[in-house]
């Protein structure tokens, strides 16, 4: 089995599908064959925005997988761009689906990068929530975070959920430009407290090397 990672995030709109390329670059330039699946996408009407920027980078990064469609990557989507269990009107998560993907993926890499939609506790059926397809998917995962004012909150509130169900996990946080103020009222907080911040921008080696070893 290759290594199965799954990207999530503290919401909706952190950086998910931009971190996920740049872990593909990554583990790609040390010589090892990746792999990615969005298993679900919500707001797909003829383009699903995510599931083609990601499949445009893994066949440029893996050249045993020229030969993908969109359906590789993205086996479930829905026009309505909502939380599945709302998009899909409670349609029972098909998960055998999302596991075949999964699988035919991994057969032809060594890295296998696995990204969610929205954040841990989103829910895709009446029984089922985003953080639920971690373990069920024999993946550890990747918490991507934000900068700005609040992340302490949105961070530690994850990091508890992946913690009570025992999800190995690392997080990165995803600062962008407008996010200077990070250095003063967040981060000063995580460093006390012994977090170690790895941001996307500039530690994606360091992020890999920690995710690689869970």
């Amino acid at each position: 089995m290759s290594t199965r990672i799954f990207v999530t995030a503290t919401n909706t709109d952190i950086g998910k599908t931009y971190t996920t390329k740049l872990l593909l670059k990554e583990f790609a330039s040390r010589g090892l064959l990746v792999g990615v699946v969005k298993p679900i996408e919500t707001g797909v009407g003829e383009y699903a925005h995510d599931g083609e920027e990601l499949l445009e980078c893994v066949k440029q990064l893996n050249h045993k997988l020229w030969s993908l469609d969109i359906e590789d990557i993205v086996p479930i989507t829905y026009p309505l761009a909502a939380a599945p269990f709302v998009a899909s009107h409670n349609t029972q998560l098909d998960l055998k689906k999302i596991q075949m993907k999964i699988s035919e993926m991994e057969a032809l890499c060594d890295v296998v990068i696995i990204e969610g939609a929205g954040g841990l506790y989103v829910p895709i059926d009446e029984d089922t929530m985003m953080i639920d397809l971690i373990p069920s998917l024999n993946a550890v995962a990747l918490l991507v975070t934000h900068c700005s004012l609040g992340c302490i909150n949105d961070t530690l509130l994850s990091q508890k959920a992946l913690q009570e169900r025992n999800i190995p996990h690392a997080v990165a946080f995803n600062c962008r430009d407008n996010d200077e103020s990070f250095a003063t009222v967040s981060e000063p907080y995580f460093l006390k407290t012994n977090q170690k911040v790895l941001k996307v921008g500039s530690d994606i080696d360091i992020i890999c090397d920690v995710l690689y070893n869970l």
